[in-house]
């Protein structure tokens, strides 16, 4: 995941307003809030392509690079990086068009991590001649 790329890298998963009910007391939206919209999206990405239920067990280099405003909207990209026996990598990037304007900013991004589990809530073996 390159820092200074000017498009996103990924496949366009959610797309959400950034309001006010989110902001810290400085006027920015807490990174919390931009971190569940991630992983909302990730896990997207990871059921499509394990055909099953996954839960997160990881998110690994995280980098905040700008904030993200009210009136924002945020722009959450995935790729799929790696599969594993049961679990999968998601490259996630956000990103913001401010004033509803074509301009993006790239707000954050991060790797997260998943697991299959299977009908009992144990983990599965993922299936690689699942679509990708």
């Amino acid at each position: 995941m390159d820092q200074s790329t000017t498009e996103p890298t990924g496949t366009l998963t959610i797309r959400t307003l950034a309001m006010p009910a989110d902001t810290n007391p400085a006027g920015d939206i807490f990174g919390g809030w931009v971190m569940s919209q991630m992983d909302i999206a990730g896990a997207i990405a990871a059921v499509e392509r394990v055909q099953g239920r996954v839960v997160t067990v990881a998110v690994e280099a995280m980098t905040f690079i700008a904030p993200v405003k009210v009136g924002d909207i945020l722009c959450v990209y995935t790729a799929i990086e790696r599969i594993g026996t049961t679990s999968i990598t998601v490259a996630i990037e956000a990103w913001v068009r401010r004033g509803r304007l074509d301009d993006r900013v790239k707000v954050t991004q991060a790797r997260y991590v998943y697991v299959a589990l299977d009908e009992h809530g144990r983990k599965r073996a993922i299936n690689s001649a699942a679509p990708p």
